[in-house]
Order: C-alpha cells, then sequence, then structure tokens
C-alpha cells in the first residue's frame, strides 16, 4: 500500500538546519533582539537589491505604513493604489489619514499599466502625493514610466514590492535593475512571511537610497525615538559637559515599536544567503508548469507575462475560464483540496472591500474584476519537486476533465 502523498499548499517556507543553527546562535547569544543580527541583515539586503539603505521592521505591514509615514503624508493627501493586491497596500495610506484612488490593472498579468496610473491621476484631480505600484506574484510593473509620469506630477513613488524580492527588470538601457535598488522609486517595501521567497517568520524592510530618509524612517521603527547626540534637544538634560548621557534618549515624533528581533533576523540572513538557489528553483518549477499546461489551453493559461522583467515567482498564477470548464472556481478549489492540492486567490479587488466601497462608493475597474474573476494560485515553493508540479497539473486537468 502506498502511502498518500503530502499536502501542496500554494506557498511554503523551506527551512534548513543551517537556518535552525543560526537561530539557535541567537537564543545562546547576549541578544535576542536590538542586537548585531539586526544592522547585518539590513546591510545584507541593501547590498542585495543595490540600495543604500534598509531598515528592516516586523512585517510587510509595517513597512508600508512606515514607507507613507517617511513621506509625511496625511489627511488631505492622495495615494494611487491599484486595486489587485493585499489589503495593506491600500490600508497604509488610511493608516495616515490619506485617501487612496484606486487604479484599475491589466486583465492577463493584474500589474497596474501607466495608462491606468494616468486615469487615476485624473481621477485624483491631476495630482496625488504618492502612488504605490505592486510587484505581482514576481512580476515588475512598467516601474520607468510609472516613475517618469510620477516626476512630472510630483508624485512620490513607494514599491510594493512584498511580492518580488530577487526579481530584476529593465529601462531599455540597463537589463538587471534589481528590485528595490529604488532606481524608480523613492522607496521599496519587502516583506518576510513564510509564504515569501525567504521567510523571517514575520518581517519586512524598507529600501531607500535618501540617507535623510533612512535615519526618519529608523526613528520611526523605534517609537519615534532617538539617541543620536546631535538630534538630542534637551540639552540640559541630554549632557553632562560635552558627553551625552549614556542612558539618556528624545522622543521627536510619534511612532512606533516596529522592530524586528535578532532571532527573526538570523533567520533572514541565513535565508538570504540562499536566495540565488531559491530563485533559480522557483523559475525552473514556473517554467515546467508553462510547458506542462500547455495541452489545458485555452481553458487554463498562465497569467500573463509582463514586459520587460525577469521575475523571481513568488507565486504560480493561472487564468481559468470557468464557465468552459463548467464549474465554478469554489467548486475547483474543493476538488483540489480534496486531492492534496491547495489554491488560493490574489487577490480580491480592495475597491471591492466594504470598508472601502462603503468610503468611496462604486468604482468601475473592469481590468481587475477580468483578472478577478479568472484567476488562481497554484502550489509553488522553492521546496517542491518536478514531480509535485506534475501532481498538480494533472490533477487539475483531471478535476476540470480537459486532460
Amino acid at each position: 500500500m502506498t502511502g498518500r502523498s503530502p499536502f501542496l499548499a500554494y506557498g511554503r517556507h523551506v527551512v534548513d538546519e543551517d537556518d535552525i543553527e543560526a537561530v539557535i546562535g541567537v537564543l545562546r547569544s547576549d541578544y535576542l533582539t536590538c542586537g548585531p543580527q539586526v544592522e547585518t541583515f539590513e546591510q545584507a539586503l541593501a547590498d542585495n537589491t543595490g540600495s543604500r539603505h534598509a531598515v528592516v521592521c516586523s512585517s510587510g505591514t509595517a513597512a508600508l505604513h512606515l514607507a507613507i509615514l517617511g513621506l509625511g503624508l496625511g489627511p488631505g493627501d492622495r495615494v494611487i493604489v491599484p486595486t489587485i493586491t493585499f489589503l495593506a497596500t491600500a490600508n497604509a495610506a488610511r493608516f495616515v489619514g490619506a485617501e487612496v484612488i484606486f487604479a484599475d490593472v491589466d486583465p492577463a498579468t493584474g500589474l497596474m499599466r501607466p495608462d491606468d496610473f494616468e486615469r487615476a491621476l485624473d481621477a485624483a484631480g491631476g495630482h496625488a502625493a504618492a502612488v504605490v505600484p505592486v510587484h505581482l506574484a514576481g512580476q515588475s510593473p512598467d516601474l520607468p514610466r510609472i516613475s517618469q509620469i510620477a516626476r512630472g506630477r510630483g508624485t512620490a513613488v513607494v514599491e510594493d514590492a512584498c511580492h518580488a524580492l530577487g526579481s530584476t527588470y529593465s529601462d531599455g538601457t540597463d537589463d538587471e535593475i534589481p528590485v528595490g535598488s529604488c532606481r524608480h522609486g523613492d522607496m521599496a517595501t519587502f516583506s518576510f512571511h513564510p509564504v515569501k521567497t525567504i521567510a523571517m517568520g514575520e518581517g519586512g524592510a524598507v529600501t531607500m537610497n535618501d540617507r535623510r530618509l533612512y535615519l526618519h524612517l529608523r526613528q520611526l521603527c523605534s517609537h519615534g525615538m532617538t539617541r543620536d547626540a546631535e538630534a538630542l534637544q534637551n540639552r540640559d538634560l541630554a549632557f553632562t559637559g560635552e558627553r551625552a548621557n549614556p542612558w539618556y534618549y528624545e522622543m521627536l515624533e510619534l511612532g512606533f515599536n516596529y522592530r524586528a528581533s535578532d532571532l527573526h533576523c538570523a533567520l533572514g540572513l541565513s535565508q538570504l544567503r540562499k536566495l540565488p538557489q531559491f530563485a533559480a528553483r522557483r523559475r525552473e518549477l514556473a517554467e515546467r508548469y508553462d510547458a506542462a499546461l500547455a495541452d489545458l489551453a485555452p481553458t487554463v493559461r498562465p497569467i500573463g507575462r509582463a514586459a520587460a522583467c525577469r521575475p523571481v515567482w513568488h507565486l504560480y498564477g493561472v487564468r481559468i475560464d470557468f464557465e468552459a470548464a463548467d464549474t465554478s472556481r469554489a467548486e475547483l478549489m474543493d476538488r483540489l483540496r480534496a486531492r492534496g492540492i491547495g489554491s488560493q486567490v490574489h487577490y480580491i479587488p480592495v475597491h471591492m472591500q466594504p470598508y472601502y466601497r462603503e468610503r468611496y462608493g462604486a468604482a468601475d475597474l473592469p481590468g481587475a474584476m477580468t483578472y478577478y474573476r479568472h484567476c488562481l494560485s497554484l502550489p509553488l515553493s522553492a521546496g517542491m519537486s518536478e514531480a509535485d508540479v506534475d501532481r498538480v497539473v494533472e490533477t487539475l486537468a483531471e478535476t476540470l476533465a480537459v486532460a
């Protein structure tokens, strides 16, 4: 009797013995948090993305919030967000009291196009304080063009790169621009949730090239507090003679406890060293899916491929003609799960959420609705085998009866 095949989740971390040893090393050290692993990880991430600075924090949501805070946005400001994304992308603007303008997306890729951005700008009266282009599933939008439009309108660019660590894109002159280098944006945000390309358990980061922004975000990440002698204002309390008192700190603005611990950063650092092999494996598996799914077309097709982008696939998304298959997405997901195959929908358009519909009313974003009605994410992780991919596709074909 053969054993039952293991359940394949739509995404999963890959943790090896060296990752475990890295965390154990911190447990045996003098610092569980606020120690040397934090700055070591930040420097490694900056080096990896080609940015000058990185601030690590407790989650991708915290990273988005810090980035919006760093721009000084608040009530009266507008932030443009593609509606195909996770809730946090839009919520970060609302956290500071700014309003959200939702942009449509390409119905094949789920990415905001430059024309979608311009239409959202027009809806915002011609100006928005910031735009948050989303790198969906590992693919990048047309950042060079979006950035060009944004600069012409005085709009800051904060990339939601939570899906795209390791991905690169081209601007026509350089074919290998790392996502997170901030070549075409003010800041980029990342997530290290267990289903992402590298895992910290929970964790996030913001990369940037502006040192002023870097120092500001570090402060916001830790209660708005500083020990920098040059920034201290209460001189009589802060100094004994010319020396800053060793216990002294000041809160210069309202901040948050968004710090990441040494435990998280040790795991993240160990995982980051394996990013090249994780990236290569995810690309190999995506190519395997592409080839295997060819026989299921046109009922099942991979999501559209973005031009001028070399993604590290965080998700493997397909578009399914559920009407032609004579089934619903819910029925298909249930049948796949019963056979040990996990799947997920990325994402419900955020403008359809009750909170945002109540605040802004209905919006006509047809590209997003088309993408949403057909999308499904199939299992993908660096720990999968070619046989796992074949099993997923075979099960999908049998379930849809289109083999």
